[in-house]
């Protein structure tokens, strides 16, 4: 599973199943968005599918080994800010997510430079520009 994956889990607010993985721990489901209401909540599996165990609490960041085998923080979307979608003459903080047309959706990792921003997508990560305003 990835942040964005499509899954079934269990919504108490409005009991629907269908949802969007929103934050992974220790490569757990951790936190899921619900696809009917809308709300956000800890990871509740249904009762016999496959990896329906009762997720640990959300963790802001899990880690992950880097090409040079060094250890590196993910760091996972920040809830209070919506997601929008990908433009190159917005700016974006680390935490925000974003919707890209090409890779999906993905939360930025790190700003990289005054212009270029590191966004973590299910193909990897990728290095995207951001702040460029037209002439």
């Amino acid at each position: 599973m990835r942040v964005g994956s499509d899954l079934k889990a269990i919504c108490k607010k409005c009991g629907d199943v269908w949802h969007v993985v929103i934050a992974l721990a220790d490569r757990q489901i951790a936190k899921v968005e619900c696809r009917q209401c809308g709300a956000r909540h800890r990871y509740r599996g249904v009762k016999g599918e496959i990896g329906a165990v009762r997720g640990k609490p959300a963790a802001r960041a899990t880690s992950s080994r880097t090409r040079s085998g060094k250890e590196k923080q993910v760091v996972g979307a920040d809830e209070s800010r919506p997601r929008r979608d990908f433009r190159m003459s917005d700016t974006y903080e680390v935490g925000d997510r974003l919707l890209h047309a090409s890779f999906g959706e993905g939360v930025v990792q790190e700003v990289a430079a005054p212009a270029k921003i590191v966004v973590l997508f299910d193909v990897g990560l990728k290095t995207l520009v951001h702040g460029r305003r037209g002439k």
